[in-house]
């Protein structure tokens, strides 16, 4: 891949993904598998006025060594020096950006009770410190290609081919043009248009219908509005949260959904695929479901707690969107995810409300957004998905007819 492209794209993380202010701090989150990439990134990091920048790497094979050898107990418990990091990010509230590059079936194997109870207890732990910093600092999700990754994406091709491939569909669809900056933003205009138009509607619920099964019906939250791509912190700092984002989303009224959903992509959670899978609500909540291959991790995300057979999402992506249309399966949820419209089962996004900086976190909830430890987001949009919008005085509005915006 052309190195000049290559810096076009770190510089877009930093200034359009990040919008890294003068003297800020910086932390990146990555694997082992891009260390030039990283390197430029750091790099465009400084360049954007960063006063520090820090790497931290991931390797998912230490992760399942570390979750068969260790007791539960230390798995479990958090350092001191952990919860130190925590409140001086907290404080400080550095830019986050995640590199995502994990092999899809890295965690294949791995004993689930054991990881779950893990993630569990070190999610209850560090949700002081997230809570803090929500809202409050600028944070992106971008990829860059694994070996394990781009084997699984193309798996008829050699490796350095299908490094190539995905490094190709990586940078097509996040925009990275002769001026990627300006693509962002050409595209951001675009998304907010289509947010105002909904937000307007005052809808109070949406009704799903497609051929494979689902017919499924979500209450939203009075007042709640629409949101897409570039986001602001309290302090009004923009930023792109993920890189790519093709869709306009909200946060649905918590306790509110009824019927069924039928999956239309493979969902990779932790290392583990879930596909050819099916929902039921009753009363907003989950009460049954299957799964042709990784029931029991779709199981285990539902038993995660009490909201994470809840729904905190409803986005709509056109079928045709850049990302459907470059023909590759991800097996990424970042990248799947714009591929389709979506669903996400756990925590709900309080900025969605009017005046959301003023309101506790507990005042949220009470208001509709759902509370949970985990956020996944699974596909349920194809070529037949019908989405009627209901508004708050009994109007049926169309919004997607066969896949497509219906306006």
């Amino acid at each position: 891949m052309q190195k000049t492209r290559l810096r076009k794209y770190a510089h877009l993380l930093a200034v359009s993904g990040l919008n890294i202010q003068k003297g800020q701090e910086v932390v990146i989150r990555a694997d082992l598998d891009q260390p030039e990439f990283v390197k430029t990134v750091v790099e465009e990091c400084y360049k954007a006025g960063a006063g520090k920048v820090i790497v931290d790497w991931g390797y998912s094979p230490l992760t399942k060594l570390h979750v068969r050898y260790q007791k539960l107990k230390t798995l479990e418990k958090i350092e001191e020096w952990e919860l130190a990091r925590l409140e001086h990010r907290a404080t400080a509230l550095p830019c986050m950006l995640y590199l995502t590059s994990e092999d899809p079936d890295g965690l294949a194997g791995i004993d689930q009770k054991k990881l779950l109870r893990m993630m569990r207890a070190r999610s209850k732990a560090t949700k002081p410190y997230r809570s803090r910093m929500e809202n409050r600092y600028q944070w992106c999700i971008a990829g860059v290609p694994g070996k394990d990754w781009a084997k699984k994406v193309f798996p008829n091709d050699r490796v350095n081919v299908a490094m190539e491939k995905l490094w190709e569909a990586i940078l097509t669809t996040a925009r990275v043009t002769d001026d990627p900056v300006k693509a962002w933003e050409e595209h951001n205009a675009d998304l907010a248009a289509r947010c105002k138009y909904l937000t307007d509607l005052h809808l109070s619920k949406l009704v799903y219908k497609s051929k494979n099964g689902t017919d499924f019906c979500v209450g939203l939250i009075p007042g709640a509005r629409f949101c897409a791509g570039k986001e602001d912190t309290i302090e009004g700092l923009s930023f792109n949260p993920n890189i790519p984002s093709e869709e306009v989303f909200t946060s649905p009224m918590s306790g509110v959904a009824e019927g069924v959903v039928h999956s239309s992509l493979p969902l990779s959670h932790n290392g583990q695929l879930v596909d050819h899978f099916w929902l039921k609500f009753e009363g907003g909540k989950v009460v049954d479901c299957g799964a042709e291959t990784g029931e029991q991790v779709l199981r285990d995300i539902l038993a995660m707690d009490e909201g994470a057979a809840k729904l905190g999402e409803c986005a709509l992506v056109p079928f045709t969107s850049p990302i459907r249309n470059s023909g590759v399966l991800f097996y990424n949820t970042l990248y799947d995810e714009n591929a389709a419209c979506h669903l996400a089962l756990g925590r709900g996004f309080p900025e969605v409300l009017p005046g959301f900086e003023t309101r506790s976190e507990e005042d949220t909830h009470k208001m509709g957004i759902n509370d949970s430890l985990v956020h996944v987001d699974f596909m349920i949009g194809n070529e037949d998905l019908d989405i009627t919008g209901i508004t708050e005085d009994g109007k049926e509005i169309p919004i997607f007819r066969k896949g497509e915006w219906a306006f």
